[in-house]
C-alpha cells in the first residue's frame, strides 16, 4: 500500500503543484553488499589461515634475513638505481619532450625517433646491449665522423656493468618520460602562453614560472606511476650481476634453498618502498592542487 501525502498550498507553490502526490523513498536492498563484504571477509580470512599455517612460508627464515645486512645493502643499490634512474630520465625526458614541441622538424624528427626506439625496445634487452657494447664497438673514441679519432679507449674500460645499467635505465625512462613531461605542458592552455608573450616575458621565464608549475599538477601522478614501475624495473640489471635486491636474494636462496621466504623478503621491501613513494606521491599532489577546487575563503581567513 502506497501513502500519499499532501501539502497545503502556500503562496509561493503554484496550487497544481501543491496537489501532487509525495511518494516516500523506497530503501533499496543491501543484500548484495553484504554478500560481497562477507565473501571479501570470508577470502580474507583463508589467505591468513593459510599463511599462518603453512609451514611452507618458513617465517623463521623470512624473519633471519629480512633485516640481513646483505639484503639492506642490495635494497639501497635497488633505491639508488631508481633514484638517479627517475631524476636523470626525467631530466633528459623533459628535453626531448622540449625538442619534440619546439617547431624545429630536425629536432623534433630526433626526439621522436629516440622515443621510438626506446619504447620498443624492453628494458632488459637495452642494459644487455649497452652491458655488451664493447663486442660491437671494442674502441669508443671522439673525432671527426669518417675522418680522424682524436681521443679513444677500449669499451670495456669506458663501460662498466654499473654504467651500462644505468645509461640503459636513464635512455629508456627518459623515452617514457617525455611523453609524460609533453602532455604536461600541452595540458596547460594556450592562453597563458599568449598572455606571457604579450607581457614580453622571456621564453625561458614562460617555461620556468608559468608552464611547469601549471604543467606539474598533470606530470606528478604519471610520472610517480613511472618511478614506481622503474623501482620494480630495475630487477632487469640481475642480467649483468649487478647486486641489486632481487639479484642478492637470488644468490642466498642458490645457498641455502630456501627459496620461497627468500622471495618473500624481497616482496616485503618492494612493497614498503612502494608505499613510501605512494604517501610520497599523495602529498606532493595535495600541495600542487592548492588554490583548485578548494573553497572560498571565508571573511575571517580574507582579513588575515
Amino acid at each position: 500500500m502506497t501513502l500519499a501525502l499532501t501539502r497545503s498550498p502556500s503562496k509561493d507553490v503554484d496550487p497544481e503543484l501543491a496537489e501532487l502526490a509525495v511518494l516516500p523513498v523506497r530503501r533499496r536492498a543491501q543484500w548484495g553488499r553484504w554478500v560481497a563484504v562477507a565473501v571479501t571477509l570470508i577470502l580474507f580470512a583463508q589467505l591468513v589461515s593459510s599463511a599462518i599455517t603453512n609451514p611452507r612460508f618458513d617465517w623463521p627464515t623470512f624473519g633471519a634475513y629480512l633485516f640481513s645486512p646483505i639484503v639492506l645493502e642490495a635494497l639501497w643499490f635497488t633505491v639508488q638505481l631508481t633514484i638517479i634512474g627517475a631524476v636523470l630520465g626525467f631530466l633528459f625526458g623533459g628535453v626531448l619532450a622540449l625538442a619534440r614541441l619546439s617547431g624545429n622538424r630536425v629536432l623534433a624528427t630526433f626526439s621522436f625517433g629516440f622515443i621510438w626506439v626506446f619504447r620498443s625496445v624492453p628494458l632488459i634487452v637495452q642494459i644487455l646491449f649497452f652491458g655488451y657494447l664493447g663486442a660491437l664497438y671494442p674502441t669508443l673514441g671522439l673525432g671527426i665522423p669518417f675522418g680522424p679519432t682524436f681521443v679513444g679507449a677500449p669499451t670495456k674500460d669506458l663501460l662498466s656493468p654499473y654504467t651500462a645499467a644505468m645509461i640503459g635505465i636513464v635512455l629508456h625512462q627518459a623515452a617514457y618520460g617525455s611523453e609524460i613531461v609533453r602532455a604536461g605542458i600541452l595540458s596547460v592552455a594556450p592562453g597563458q602562453h599568449d598572455a606571457a608573450r604579450a607581457l614580453g616575458i622571456p621564453p625561458a621565464a614562460q617555461l620556468l614560472r608559468i608552464t611547469l608549475p601549471q604543467a606539474l599538477r598533470t606530470i606528478v601522478p604519471p610520472a610517480a606511476n613511472e618511478v614506481i614501475g622503474l623501482l620494480k624495473g630495475t630487477t632487469a640489471v640481475f642480467i649483468l650481476a649487478l647486486p641489486d635486491l632481487f639479484y642478492q636474494v637470488q644468490v642466498i636462496y642458490g645457498r641455502n634453498g630456501r627459496i620461497i621466504p627468500l622471495l618473500l623478503v624481497a616482496v616485503a621491501w618492494y612493497a614498503i618502498a612502494t608505499t613510501v613513494l605512494s604517501i610520497g606521491q599523495h602529498y606532493l599532489e595535495k600541495r600542487l592542487s592548492r588554490g583548485y577546487g578548494s573553497k572560498a575563503p571565508t571573511k575571517k581567513e580574507s582579513a588575515a
